[in-house]
């Protein structure tokens, strides 16, 4: 993907951030949500690409923008496109760490078009990608992860959601002497974590849902980690549905190449509230500063990106590092 491109993006996932961001705190994830939904579709319409959103808001009829099926862009590159514009409403609405919004994208025909159902999932960074495996049980995957990062295992920290349905993993981990940091919510930012040096987050493991699985994945193939999935049906309806979407072994493991099919995958992601990835949005009555991570399957690089703009104004100054 053209650096251009990528740049092109991340206006895409400042425009939903910065919508977002004045519902912080505001307790209406709904309204927070439906804000980075209706900026973020109407940025596309600056980017002069073909887009089809592959992973998106749901089916046409369960979204009025950014549905699965929908083609977005002002014409170009024909280009598969996932989105989630408010990773975490609740920590948007509630004025919690890592909300983020978020979009990865690919040359079309390249994204699993993941269905709406759940997936377990285990990430990793660089240098635990193959120590790890979503068949391993959780204490062989902490004790081979510490042992690929040259650490303890009680300095390990796995990051899992808040979940009844995690009770027996978080159990296991903290028996095998790791420790255990619970989200309440943003599994991308859980799994994407793992590969950002300073966010003390080692490793990812439970189940989420599918769509953010893709997200993530191309996140993790871009910077070099793991990402390994396997779906978690919660009714014959849905595993019905996953039949014609996707080509993938609906009972295997979803590796990275059934996830994403490239090396030409982009992933962009811009922080709503604070975190321990991204900074949250600042926005006042003399302008706004945003902060974001840019990953480049192509090159490999990961770009961190401090935007700022005057008020009533796009234009805007950036500083990349």
């Amino acid at each position: 993907m053209r650096t251009t491109r990528v740049i092109d993006m991340l206006e895409v996932t400042e425009a939903a951030a910065r919508a977002a961001g004045r519902w912080i705190g505001k307790g209406d994830k709904k309204a927070a949500d439906a804000a980075a939904v209706e900026a973020m579709r109407a940025a596309f319409d600056r980017v002069p690409i073909d887009g089809e959103v592959v992973i998106g808001e749901g089916e046409r009829d369960e979204a009025p923008m950014l549905f699965i099926g929908e083609k977005v862009g002002g014409g170009g590159e024909a280009i598969d496109i996932a989105v989630d514009p408010l990773e975490g409403t609740n920590l948007t609405a509630y004025a919690q760490a890592n909300s983020l919004a978020v979009l990865a994208f690919a040359p079309g025909g390249t994204l699993l078009n993941a269905p709406d159902t759940y997936m377990w999932k285990i990430a990793a960074g660089p240098a635990a990608a193959d120590a790890v495996h979503i068949d391993a049980s959780p204490t062989e995957n902490v004790r081979n992860c510490a042992r690929a990062l040259k650490k303890p295992v009680e300095d390990l920290v796995v990051c899992i959601l808040d979940r009844d349905r995690h009770k027996d993993m978080i159990a296991e981990v903290r028996a095998a002497g790791a420790r255990v940091r619970l989200i309440s919510d943003g599994d991308v930012f859980g799994a994407v974590a793992t590969s950002i040096e300073g966010t003390g987050i080692d490793l990812y493991m439970g189940a989420g849902g599918a769509p953010e699985g893709v997200l993530a994945a191309v996140a993790m193939r871009c910077i070099g980690g793991c990402f390994m999935g396997r779906f978690a049906f919660r009714s014959p309806e849905e595993r019905v549905r996953a039949e014609h979407m996707t080509k993938c072994d609906l009972d295997g493991v979803l590796d990275m190449n059934c996830l994403v099919n490239t090396d030409e995958a982009a992933f962009v992601a811009t922080g709503v509230t604070d975190g321990e990835m991204l900074r949250g949005v600042r926005e006042n009555h003399k302008g706004w500063r945003t902060h974001s991570v840019l990953m480049d399957g192509q090159t490999g690089i990961v770009r961190f990106v401090d935007t700022t703009g005057r008020a009533g104004t796009q234009k805007s100054g950036m500083w990349i590092g």
